[in-house]
């Protein structure tokens, strides 16, 4: 049986893996992410499914990113802020910015995206396959 990483082990970004807008956002981190630091899972997957139960996070329903980073889990606005801040100066400082935004203005913002992730960018019919050369990254 294969074991999945524990909620302590970090940079593990969960992602609806039949969103389009949430498939593009993984190669996006890929791309700024040479050292490969950062570890993937749907929340369609076994390994996602088993996170997602490990956080007491809902299974059936994703409105959102969870990023867990040193067994710290953040969502929403958080999670994607946390992330990018770790890709060069000017997204930290993108970043930092942002973070001076009040967090229910910016989860606002980010919800509406969510919930209309579907209608505005597309679903799949099944969640993305990486490629050989990346499969190692995913859960």
């Amino acid at each position: 049986m294969k074991t999945y990483l524990t909620v302590t082990d970090s940079d593990i970004i969960l992602f609806d893996g039949i969103c389009v807008l949430c498939s593009a956002w993984v190669f996006f981190v890929i791309r700024r992410d040479p050292k490969a630091r950062f570890k993937f899972a749907s929340v369609q997957s076994a390994a996602g499914q088993t996170l997602l139960q490990r956080l007491g996070l809902p299974t059936e329903q994703y409105d959102t990113m969870v990023y867990i980073q040193a067994g710290h889990v953040y969502t929403r606005s958080s999670a994607f802020l946390r992330i990018v801040q770790q890709f060069g100066w000017g997204w930290r400082l993108f970043a930092a910015f942002a973070f001076l935004c009040p967090r229910p203005v910016r989860d606002y913002c980010y919800d509406r995206i969510a919930r209309n992730r579907y209608r505005l960018f597309g679903k799949r019919q099944q969640c993305l396959l990486p490629s050989a050369a990346i499969q190692a990254r995913f859960l």
